[in-house]
């Protein structure tokens, strides 16, 4: 069973004005699913197949010639070669007055390796997109479009009810397709994934030595979502150095794995804390590294509030990722632990975010006072909880269900 992608209609609008659009994410999150659902007449060739790649790396010019195009190149980092040859037929194109536009689509899971790659050949005519695991709107079979901070915005938004219990279900399980979508044993099919990726994404890569390390590291980063990044804790628990700590984020990063959420800060102050936090985009994946057993034991453990946040997170981060729109999404803390969970800036103004588990927190808007300093508009804060509807704490601040996001 196929669930409707909300990055589609991005796909097919990006392809209207650009001649190669790349959609790089997750192991198994459904680029190459999503893609193929729309491509319509186009090609499909991916270079898992041995005789595709080695023509692609002997002799490109006849690659295009045997495949044709517009064509769509699944894992295409596997043979970056590819990306001069496409360099040239889109310039050629361009020189005669050809439309190129939606001529490649490419897709790769190993975002570290393709950027580069892809910034040295084909700038200026590449949109580049992420993709994540299923939202909570995809899984709901809605499209409510990037997430938006404003009240009023807020309050037509669609959304459906559900109780706590529903939530930490989702949770646990996860926003992977393949779990969705099949009676696949979850722990079973987390278990191959995390093998998959270590043994596939991880093992050659330079900055990677020992695996058993890297699976430490990766059980301690699932252990630690919602946290600050400590680079010489974590050091100090894997055994390695906090610079080769600070790589491994970094792949982490680039492979869909985790989402970085800096703090925002100005000249204004400098009693505020620089250090990023961390989350997983996937929670069911962090859950499984850490060893929860059901959602139940989740929703009552000591993670739950960490769990709960990084789920609001990612599926905020995902709305971002399918309308492919950039991310202006910070956090707030100082030295005197005065924190907001969320703050979005836009057009001079600041909106706020809370993040909460339980269904009535009083004391959300506690530390709102402290972003006056920053001479911007702050509008009401949102305190995304369990609350039913969206209603006013005061006039300052709002809770609001967490199925609205």
């Amino acid at each position: 069973m196929y669930i409707k992608r909300n990055i589609e209609k991005t796909v097919l609008n990006l392809s209207k004005n650009y001649p190669v659009i790349m959609v790089c994410g997750q192991r198994q999150v459904g680029k190459s699913t999503m893609l193929n659902a729309i491509k319509g007449d186009r090609k499909y060739v991916t270079f898992d197949d041995l005789k595709a790649k080695n023509l692609a790396k002997t002799d490109p010019e006849l690659f295009f010639d045997t495949y044709g195009y517009p064509i769509l190149i699944d894992e295409f980092q596997k043979e970056p070669s590819i990306l001069e040859e496409i360099k040239r037929i889109v310039d050629s194109k361009a020189l005669n007055g050809e439309d190129t536009n939606g001529l490649f689509w490419l897709t790769g899971s190993q975002k570290f390796k393709m950027m580069k790659n892809i910034s040295e050949s084909l700038a200026g005519r590449v949109a580049v997109l992420d993709m994540s695991s299923l939202s909570m709107s995809e899984l709901d079979e809605k499209d409510k479009g990037i997430f938006s901070p404003k009240l009023d915005d807020l309050k037509t938004r669609d959304y459906s009810k559900k109780d706590i219990h529903q939530v930490f279900e989702m949770i646990f399980k996860g926003g992977m397709p393949k779990v969705n979508t099949s009676d696949i044993n979850r722990e079973r099919y987390y278990m191959d994934y995390v093998n998959t990726f270590l043994e596939r994404d991880i093992k050659d890569l330079s900055q990677v030595g020992k695996l058993d390390e890297f699976y430490q590291f990766l059980v301690y980063v699932a252990a630690h979502t919602a946290q600050e990044i400590k680079y010489d804790s974590i050091s100090k628990e894997i055994g390695v150095s906090a610079p080769t700590i600070k790589e491994w984020i970094t792949i982490l990063e680039r492979s869909g794995i985790i989402f970085i959420l800096h703090p925002y800060y100005s000249k204004v102050t400098d009693r505020l804390v620089k250090t990023p936090k961390m989350y997983f985009l996937d929670t069911g994946l962090a859950a499984y590294l850490t060893s929860w057993s059901s959602s139940e034991t989740l929703e009552n453990g000591a993670a739950s509030g960490a769990f709960f946040e990084t789920f609001v997170v990612s599926e905020i981060v995902k709305s971002y990722y399918n309308a492919g729109k950039p991310l202006n999404l910070f956090y707030y803390r100082d030295i005197d632990q005065k924190e907001i969970d969320l703050l979005i800036v836009e057009d001079n103004t600041i909106f706020p975010i809370e993040i909460k588990k339980n269904k009535n927190p009083g004391d959300a808007g506690k530390n709102l006072n402290v972003l006056n300093k920053f001479k911007l508009s702050v509008a009401p804060m949102i305190v995304i909880c369990m609350s039913d509807e969206i209603v006013p704490l005061n006039r300052n601040v709002y809770l609001c269900p967490i199925t609205k996001i």
